[in-house]
């Protein structure tokens, strides 16, 4: 993510919903690291099974995809050899749905996020052993060597590039939500932000860009009013009577609570997405190795090919993330400049 607030507000705008997945991931693991209960195996070769256990997060979906050997052939030796790909995810202790949490079974680590690993992880024909820990931990899980990649929302930033190496696979967005009633649309244009009340959590990348298209419109003569509260029920509370029009947070935290309320009175919908980079980049997610790993590239071309045959889409449909598709993915794209890193 942009920032380590940007991920503590893809925390702040969980529903209800996401909140007792997230107390069952507290009560599930504890602690710096958790290796157990993370892996959900596949019901036979050639199949990935995604968004198991997920609480109504993803739609249970089978996805045919098996080993490319002019793929798995670019392994660095030592992880072709093992025969393991080892994932990590930072992902305690609360969990962040619908990326990362603890399924519904209370013990299984699902979402977004290791569900893609494991579609990577079949491409290099390696069986994937995911592990969870704390989102420092992750880094130094990558830096001793304990896992190979990490499919955990990271931004792709230069001062990252210091010290590990990028496969790009999901744009990194903002996103407006909106009562699903609400004919309000962004439109990528912060000037039809004019005349409305916006909520955003405080201390946010979010925040800093709402501020400044507040301030834009201020220099026109325009209103643009930003309201905070405490936590999301608040947020939902005031949106669905009309407090506010407009609530800024992570896109993937709205996809999961459209989904979560589609069938509700307060059902709502997303009314616009934007750069977590802000205007001048495309925030990017991607793959993280350590640097001078050899394994950016295989990663890459694994995701490319997942990209080409359909398999990548499946995926971003069942986790209601398709608004975060990517052409391709890339080795060492551009990432945010050392000045917003």
């Amino acid at each position: 993510m942009p920032t380590q607030f940007t991920r503590r507000s893809l925390i702040r705008g969980i529903t209800a919903a996401t909140a007792v997945a997230s107390l069952a991931t507290g009560l599930a693991a504890c602690g710096g690291n958790s290796d157990a209960a993370t892996s959900t195996d596949s019901p036979k070769s050639g199949e990935v099974v995604i968004g198991q256990v997920s609480n109504g997060a993803a739609k249970q979906t089978s996805i045919k995809v098996s080993e490319v050997k002019s793929i798995s052939a670019e392994l660095p030796a030592a992880v072709k050899k093992s025969g393991k790909l080892e994932i990590g995810i930072g992902a305690l202790p609360a969990g962040f749905p619908p990326l990362a949490y603890v399924g519904s079974d209370q013990k299984t680590l699902t979402g977004a996020e290791p569900d893609f690993g494991r579609l990577v992880a079949a491409v290099l024909g390696l069986q994937p052993e995911v592990k969870n820990s704390t989102w420092e931990n992750l880094f130094v899980g990558i830096d001793s060597g304990k896992v190979d990649v990490a499919f955990s929302n990271v931004t792709d930033t230069e001062e990252r590039k210091k010290k590990y190496e990028f496969a790009s696979y999901r744009q990194d967005n903002l996103a407006f939500v909106v009562p699903k009633k609400s004919t309000w649309n962004f439109e990528d244009d912060y000037e039809n932000l004019a005349g409305k009340t916006v909520s955003v959590s405080s201390g946010t990348n979010q925040e800093k860009i709402l501020l400044e298209w507040k301030a834009k419109l201020a220099k026109e003569g325009k209103k643009l009013t930003v309201k905070y509260f405490q936590d999301s029920n608040s947020v939902y509370l005031a949106l669905s009577s009309g407090k506010i029009d407009a609530y800024l947070g992570p896109n993937p935290g709205i996809a999961y609570h459209n989904r979560q309320v589609a069938n509700t009175p307060n059902a709502t919908r997303t009314a616009g997405t934007y750069s977590g980079a802000g205007a001048s980049l495309q925030g990017l997610i991607a793959a993280t190795a350590k640097k001078d790993s050899g394994l950016a590239k295989p990663l890459a071309d694994s995701i490319n090919y997942l990209i080409k045959n359909g398999q990548y889409a499946e995926w971003l449909k069942a986790y209601n993330l398709s608004n975060e598709a990517v052409a391709e993915s890339e080795v060492n794209p551009p990432g945010l400049p050392l000045d917003n890193s």
